[in-house]
């Protein structure tokens, strides 16, 4: 199954929880797409597929500014992986297929 499709994804961070909606379009070896949370949209950018596997990162301005850079695999209808927070240090993202 392929990381492609949108997914309901949390994010540990250190200001608590956090949701988004990730919509993700593998073509080859890259991967496009949006990330919806607290009414903002930003595009994936950098993205990298292999297999179920994806990297990317996004540019974020709400809550904070911050500039997220995901490492996540795809297992059925779920997805799990890291995300760096920036300055932030590195959390754990977990998340469903929609």
């Amino acid at each position: 199954m392929s990381i492609s499709g949108t997914w309901n994804v949390e994010i540990s961070t250190p200001m608590g929880k956090q949701t988004a909606i990730l919509d993700l379009v593998a073509d080859g070896d890259t991967v496009t797409g949006t990330a919806k949370q607290g009414g903002e949209t930003a595009p994936i950018q950098d993205g990298k597929a292999s297999g179920d596997s994806a990297t990317f990162t996004l540019d974020l301005t709400k809550p904070i500014p911050v500039k997220l850079g995901f490492d996540v695999t795809a297992a059925g209808d779920t997805l799990s992986g890291d995300v760096k927070l920036g300055a932030f240090g590195t959390s754990k993202v977990s998340g469903t297929r929609a």
